[in-house]
């Protein structure tokens, strides 16, 4: 069952009714390979488009929550304040604005948002969270430092506070430039203003919405999510962006970040997962790269506790992560590599594109149009898409010009 609801801004929601039962570890089945995403908990097979989207679908996004990221709490009210605005940024091409919105009058963030000045209507926009600061995106006076903590490997950073020396640090890595160039808006967020990515304490969402200590609360990862949704609320009402046309992107824990935020939230029209690796886009169930008991031992935080238990029993998963590209069908979702980034799995990757294909296929929304991993620096573009290159784990200008391609084909009005 699915009821509809009005979100804060009144936009029209889905939230799922549906029971489901969530058996103990001990009596889930094994799954060696990927779990058919087409076969429900209880074995029924679901063969039409119907059963789809009021019980399968359904389903898994309660098994994600219940089993891996946490429960997300529901929608809250966000304002928003500009604090500074330039008309007349990047030369002319852009208008920047420095936002602080306040979600459920509990909590501030800092959105940085750059729309192209040369555009006929709404501007399709990017959304993703930065790992820097949104003054490191762009070298302007008008965007704030960040004064949440901050990871102290990056450049300015002193005691874990950033300073006006990593301002423009992260040019390349998001190329405003260029994507301004190609008609495309863009909305930033530290992710560290939502929720710092610390394992030791909470003080941002987590904290204002706090749910306690169950091993079904949300980890880090669905508080990112969470956080991106909420930006989409202040997008959807602004009129210079195209509310149909918002791309979600993120690199790396963000990437994850970006596929669980697209997954759960069907106003995202493109979903890109860069490099995302175990947690995201790489399949729990792999031999190659990071594993689950080493990313939760290295990032307890990350997710729920429930997703610990499956430390030496991956085959125990009701899921993988090719259901979590199934949940965003029909929409279109790429996955981008890099060759050296072996800890990421991107073979994994392309098996879980596949596997995630028959839904695809069930919605009348194409799939996988390549049948083996592509070589090097060759974009399969259907409405699941592949890319790798050489090099490392990183977000380069490169990337950025296969992420608007991509957005450019498949994000249309």
């Amino acid at each position: 069952m699915v009821r509809h609801v009005l979100s804060a801004f009144g936009a029209l929601v889905m939230i799922s009714t549906l029971h489901v039962d969530f058996p103990p570890i001990d009596k889930l089945p094994a799954h060696k390979d990927l779990p058919d995403p087409l076969v429900m908990l209880d074995g029924k097979r679901v063969a039409t488009k119907a059963q789809w989207a009021k019980e399968r679908r359904p389903e898994l996004k309660k098994l994600f929550q219940h089993y891996m990221y946490g429960e997300f709490p529901p929608p809250v009210k966000v304002t928003a304040k500009v604090e500074h605005e330039d008309p007349k940024a990047l030369g002319g091409k852009a208008t920047l604005r420095d936002i602080t919105l306040t979600l459920g009058g509990k909590h501030k963030v800092q959105l940085l948002l750059v729309i192209p000045n040369n555009r006929s209507g709404p501007a399709p926009v990017f959304v993703g969270l930065n790992f820097a600061g949104n003054h490191t995106v762009l070298d302007h006076p008008g965007i704030r430092v960040p004064t949440s903590w901050m990871y102290g490997n990056r450049k300015g950073v002193k005691n874990n506070r950033a300073t006006e020396g990593g301002r423009g640090s992260q040019i390349d890595t998001w190329a405003v430039a260029d994507i301004i160039d190609r008609g495309f808006a863009l909305a930033t967020v530290y992710s560290g203003d939502i929720e710092p990515d610390r394992a030791d304490v909470r003080e941002g969402v987590q904290a204002a919405f706090d749910q306690g200590k169950r091993p079904e609360a949300w980890g880090t990862i669905a508080a990112w999510a969470w956080g991106i949704h909420r930006i989409l609320d202040y997008l959807v009402t602004l009129p210079e962006v195209d509310a149909a046309r918002m791309i979600v992107v993120g690199h790396s824990r963000l990437g994850k970040t970006a596929l669980l935020a697209g997954a759960l939230d069907e106003r995202i029209a493109v979903v890109m997962p860069h490099q995302a690796g175990m947690g995201g886009t790489a399949p729990s169930r792999g031999t190659v790269g990071e594993s689950i008991k080493r990313i939760n031992t290295s990032f307890p935080h990350w997710f729920n506790g429930n997703y610990k238990l499956f430390n030496d029993a991956p085959e125990k998963l009701p899921f993988d992560q090719h259901c979590l590209v199934a949940l965003c069908a029909p929409r279109p979702v790429l996955f981008t590599n890099a060759q050296e980034d072996t800890w990421a799995n991107p073979d994994g990757q392309f098996e879980v594109l596949r596997a995630a294909d028959p839904v695809y296929r069930l919605l009348g929304a194409g799939g996988l149009e390549a049948k083996s991993r592509p070589k090097l620096d060759t974009l399969t573009d259907g409405a699941l898409g592949y890319w790798i290159r050489a090099g490392k784990h990183s977000m380069t200008r490169e990337d950025w010009q296969i992420f608007v391609d991509y957005a450019a084909k498949h994000a249309k009005k």
